[in-house]
């Protein structure tokens, strides 16, 4: 049964659902690509695959206009699998579920995949319409974005022909984005030593719940919380007023995702075991007054819990509250070159503990100048080096530099306003954009990217707005009409 059979426009929402039946986990695309081939297949269009699995599909001119510049439609076919602890969902088998609320289309308990499942949509639409008026195209389709931008690391030249690029990867409609940031990912390990549990023990889960989360380079500037570090401010009082253990810690999972979710379980003597209750639940009254107006559902939990087999050794606690406390998240320096656009920031994006007695730390770092990305790497990998832990870095990813000159640009804009009657705004954006990388092997480039207006991404509260996505249908559109 369709879900979404009654919005406009069609196709394309009629493919976007039919995409959200196929999973499509980062590193674990084929059934993605198996689609498209067969989609390509089925409406004989010519279609190939490189080594890493990225796919090209090429349609022809319409009559008249096969002399035109070849125009490139590119959007990533992975997405970022999260959802609410409660929700049971196997990213690997399970298809998402989409439903329309009040003019968004939202996903049950998880991610929904218009990052980017709407570009893939569009991309479809645009090459099976038999209505529309544009020169050669390629459809581009990148596999791992999400994780690692490793298909657009291994695009080689000579795949693609053309040298204009409509990179359908935004989420902000009425924005038209000319350059972005670059990043680089610094992981830290610590090694603890597990230790019996004290004599007379009580076990406790202490979880925090409900934030936000959201995209850490859209939404690193929204004031959001973070809830490793949020759970942290708890545990480091809390380890001066008990005697208080560390057994697990577990916050946050991906990397371009603000942790919204986190748990610890801790043990304390059981004549402790009132007080430590009560500090919490003063703790949660104070976190859910500090945050009431940029997360009003953030809710703290506790509950006992059967006694750990073990926890950590006391010298290493201390190393990890204070590395927590320390390493910075967030806002590092604004723009100078675009006001109001984040220039550099960095996402203490997870906290795990693993089988091997480690503690791992996984951060992202962001900037739209590159010395200064490193130099915020630098920064955590320094406060982490303080607090013992061993630091690795992420090969990572360029930025994109705007050009003010573009004339893809200047063309998007041009119909932008005509179709629309306001201007966009023209600017960079502080996400990460594969487009940086496609420069590099193909520096003749001119490059736009635009897309309808997505919200929550990389969280169970990602949304799309219905009405926006009209917008960028007839946007691309009228984009590929005039580029002559």
């Amino acid at each position: 049964m369709k879900r979404l059979k009654n919005l406009s426009p069609q196709p394309l929402w009629n493919y976007f659902e039919d995409i959200c039946q196929v999973p499509r986990p980062s590193k674990k695309e084929e059934k993605i690509i198996r689609f498209l081939l067969d989609f390509a297949d089925a409406n004989g269009l010519k279609a190939s695959q490189d080594e890493i699995g990225n796919v090209l599909i090429s349609k022809p001119a319409t009559t008249g206009r096969e002399n035109d510049p070849v125009v490139i439609l590119q959007s990533h076919v992975d997405m970022v699998c999260e959802k609410n602890s409660e929700t049971q969902h196997n990213f690997d088998t399970d298809a998402i579920k989409p439903f329309v609320d009040d003019g968004w289309v939202r996903a049950e308990g998880t991610t929904l995949g218009s990052d980017d499942g709407i570009g893939i949509a569009a991309q479809m639409a645009v090459l099976t319409a038999t209505d529309l008026s544009h020169g050669p195209i390629e459809c581009l389709f990148t596999v791992d974005e999400e994780t690692g931008l490793s298909g657009a690391f291994a695009l080689q030249p000579g795949f693609l022909s053309g040298q204009i690029l409509l990179n359908l990867d935004s989420e902000d409609e009425g924005e038209l984005f000319i350059g972005c940031a670059g990043g680089i990912d610094s992981i830290g390990t610590l090694n603890y030593a597990p230790e019996a549990l004290p004599a007379g023990s009580f076990a406790a889960k202490l979880e925090v719940k409900g934030l936000l989360g959201g995209h850490s380079g859209d939404d690193i500037n929204k004031n959001r919380g973070n809830a490793n570090k949020i759970l942290n401010r708890f545990l480091i009082a809390a380890a001066k007023l008990f005697d208080l253990r560390i057994a697990d810690f577990n916050g946050g999972n991906l990397r371009n995702a603000i942790a919204r979710e986190a748990f610890a379980v801790v043990v304390v003597p059981h004549s402790q075991k009132e007080n430590l209750i009560v500090e919490w639940n003063v703790f949660a009254s104070e976190m859910e007054f500090e945050f009431e107006r940029s997360e009003p559902k953030l809710k703290l939990h506790h509950q006992s819990v059967a006694l750990p087999e073990f926890v950590i050794d006391l010298e290493t606690q201390g190393k990890l509250l204070k590395l927590i406390a320390a390493c910075p998240h967030g806002v590092l320096e604004m723009s100078s070159r675009m006001m109001g656009m984040v220039e550099t920031s960095t996402n203490l994006a997870s906290v795990k503990f693993n089988s091997k007695n480690e503690i791992v730390l996984t951060t992202s770092q962001r900037s739209e100048i590159d010395s200064r990305k490193y130099m915020a790497a630098e920064m955590v990998e320094s406060v982490m080096q303080l607090a013992g832990a061993s630091v690795v870095h992420s090969d990572g990813y360029p930025g994109w530099t705007p050009n003010p000159d573009s004339a893809v640009a200047k063309i998007a804009a041009d119909s932008y306003k005509k179709l629309f009657g306001n201007e966009p705004v023209v600017k960079s954006i502080h996400a990460g954009l594969e487009c940086g990388l496609f420069l590099e092997k193909y520096p003749e480039l001119d490059m736009v990217s635009f897309g309808p207006t997505i919200r929550g991404a990389h969280s169970p509260d990602e949304r799309i707005n219905i009405e926006t996505v009209d917008k960028f249908w007839k946007l691309l559109v009228d984009v590929l009409e005039n580029i002559k």
